[in-house]
């Protein structure tokens, strides 16, 4: 097992791409949406990955900032599909909780590798 494969974050960005992936799988959507929020929410795992494979501080800091802004990229996303009524409220609450979780560990983790 690789080291990144035992932290929670990770595991839950793997949850999360996978939720979006099934919201994607039941619904006919453009495929521009489907395109973007696969795309976004696969960033967010492979971003972790990425930079838990780095060595220097700010490599570090840059794939988990941008694994954070892929997180926010996707919320935008499942907030248009909801107030379009692509989305039901409950698999929309679900995923804004993850996504929130996920936000909050990685803004720590960037924080944790910008201090000295």
């Amino acid at each position: 097992m690789f080291e990144f494969q035992s932290l929670e974050v990770y595991k839950k960005a793997v949850l999360f791409h996978l939720n979006c992936k099934m919201i994607l799988g039941k619904q006919k959507l453009a495929k521009y949406i489907n395109d973007q929020l696969g795309r976004a929410s696969y960033s967010i795992v492979l971003n972790i990955e990425e930079g838990c494979a780095k060595s220097s501080k700010a490599d570090r800091k840059n794939y988990f900032t941008t694994s954070r802004g892929s997180v926010f990229e996707c919320v935008a996303i499942l907030d248009i599909m909801h107030q379009s009524k692509d989305l039901d409220e409950e698999k929309y609450l679900e995923n804004l909780k993850l996504a929130d979780e996920l936000s909050r560990t990685l803004y720590k983790m960037i924080s944790n590798v910008s201090n000295p």
